[in-house]
């Protein structure tokens, strides 16, 4: 009978385990959840990107072509890609499904590449032996009638913004315009290509010549000023403030100063947008921000007859990573290039009834060049000249601006009346216009901080929240040299001492167990 019943009980208990595993499997699948222990919630999903596949209104189709049994480290993109497709799904309400396909043979492989994923040359180990072979790493998305395709992932970093984004393109049904001025010697947005790459994807990038006498259109969505070279006038000036007045967006990127490595000396420029800029509340000056935290340079010096190239500390070309706390626009970025950036002045902008925000400042541990601008690589600088801290670098403005022209008879051309006051909006003013050049943009953290202001401008909130989140690992905070010290013979002592320590204890532990027996 004793027997009987512990048989009984143990085939009960080993059903009801089953039945609870059954129920909590059921349960995982109708009920979604993960846990990440991360710092930056790496493998979670934004709420940007939950909203966005939670808002889908008819199926997508992702076919995942990723070649079978590649080896590492290029299996782990395939699962990184599968785990971060079943969220999508989790989150989709039924309306994204996926499939992976493992392109085989010359029928495989030409369906993998009709659908525009190519293959690529991975290096692997095989029998001790370094070869090369051929995978595919891709995803095409479809919905309706339209397709996007990810040819190639390689960085795991960006994949949730990479097909957030082509989730975005597929479901928008007319992309938004963003408009870079021209007319006035500015960099021209399609010489930037990273950068013109990168918005291109999801915004109509159109020129808008300030040179000739007519309105800015009110579609465009967002207006950027990138370093322009020549003064405006009071006509065009009167366009850039009607736009805004009918409530569009505005980033003025404006170089204060000219100046080049290579010329060794910097002339200030005279924009003529001074008095607009200070009606909006703030202003460029005309210095060179300096900055102990900064970037290298390559300089070539000439050493026992030799030449050679090395790479020096240039305080003006400035590294910030002084970021507001609070704005989305500089959540998570590392830190930023600033080549010869000139201060931003909000001074006034209180009194403007506005609201103005640092989204940049320098270090503690910076200053400014003003009236002379020379240019010299090797100078040394002192802590007098490096003594102030926190100067506004790049500054973003809201609220319902005032009209520089409000009370004026200004008739520059046939833009119909004239408007005193906009309707809240916002602008943004930086003092460097180059900081997106395809030679600075290098720092991948400069290209996203671009991006990010103009998905600020167009209200394309949520992209800034994703692109945002990056699994690098940011750069390590600098510490004295007592500091290092410190920490270099620390680790270098430390174990052998706690081994002597407890050698000691071992060793007067068994005297005393000896004494004891004796």
């Amino acid at each position: 009978m004793n027997f009987s019943s512990k048989k009984s009980q143990a085939i009960t208990t080993a059903l009801l385990v089953l039945a609870i595993l059954i129920v909590v499997n059921i349960i995982s699948i109708r009920i979604f959840s993960r846990f990440d222990l991360t710092a930056q919630k790496l493998y979670t999903l934004t709420d940007a990107s939950k909203k966005l596949v939670a808002s889908l209104d008819d199926r997508v189709n992702v076919k995942a072509y990723f070649t079978e049994d590649i080896p590492a480290p290029y299996n782990n993109t395939r699962r990184e890609v599968l785990d971060m497709l079943n969220d999508y799904k989790a989150y989709s309400h039924g309306n994204l499904h996926y499939e992976f396909i493992s392109p085989e043979g010359e029928k495989g492989e030409q369906e993998a590449q009709e659908a525009g994923i190519p293959p690529v040359q991975v290096q692997v180990v095989n029998h001790d032996k370094l070869e090369v072979k051929r995978a595919y790493m891709g995803l095409v998305m479809m919905y309706e009638d339209r397709k996007e395709t990810l040819p190639v992932i390689q960085n795991i970093g960006s994949l949730e913004y990479d097909i957030s984004s082509a989730l975005h393109r597929l479901t928008t049904r007319e992309k938004k315009r963003v408009g870079y001025t021209t007319g006035h010697g500015e960099t021209e947005f399609t010489s930037m290509k990273q950068v013109y790459q990168e918005l291109s994807k999801q915004y109509d990038i159109v020129p808008v010549d300030l040179s000739k006498p007519m309105p800015i259109a009110s579609d465009i969505s967002a207006l950027v000023i990138i370093a322009p070279t020549k003064t405006f006038n009071d006509s065009t000036k009167y366009e850039i403030d009607q736009y805004l007045m009918r409530g569009g967006k505005i980033a003025f990127l404006l170089n204060a100063v000219n100046a080049t490595l290579q010329q060794q000396y910097a002339r200030p420029l005279s924009l003529g947008l001074d008095d607009l800029l200070a009606q909006y509340g703030v202003r460029v000056n005309q210095d060179l921000v300096r900055d102990a935290q900064c970037a290298n340079i390559n300089l070539m010096q000439q050493q026992m007859g030799f030449t050679i190239q090395s790479q020096i500390p240039f305080p003006y070309m400035v590294a910030a990573s002084n970021f507001s706390s609070s704005n989305m626009i500089v959540k998570d970025l590392h830190h930023l290039i600033f080549p010869f950036v000139s201060s931003v002045d909000t001074s006034v902008v209180a009194s403007k009834g506005l609201n103005a925000e640092v989204l940049v400042r320098s270090s503690n541990h910076s200053g400014r060049q003003t009236g002379f601008f020379p240019i010299d690589p090797m100078h040394r600088y002192t802590l007098e000249e490096l003594s102030e801290s926190d100067i506004p670098l790049v500054v973003a403005v809201d609220g319902s601006f005032k009209s520089l022209f409000a009370g004026k008879k200004f008739s520059a051309n046939a833009s119909g009346s004239s408007l005193d006051k906009s309707p809240d909006t916002r602008i943004i003013v930086a003092g460097d216009g180059d900081f997106m050049n395809d030679d600075v943009t290098r720092n991948p953290d400069n290209l996203a901080f671009f991006a990010n202001m103009v998905d600020y401008l167009t209200d394309d909130a949520g992209l800034i929240t994703i692109r945002s989140k990056n699994v690098e690992l940011p750069s390590l905070e600098e510490v004295s040299d007592g500091t290092k010290s410190t920490v270099k013979y620390g680790d270098l002592l430390a174990p052998p001492f706690f081994v002597i320590v407890y050698g000691l204890f071992r060793w007067r532990s068994r005297r005393a167990r000896k004494k004891i027996a004796i």
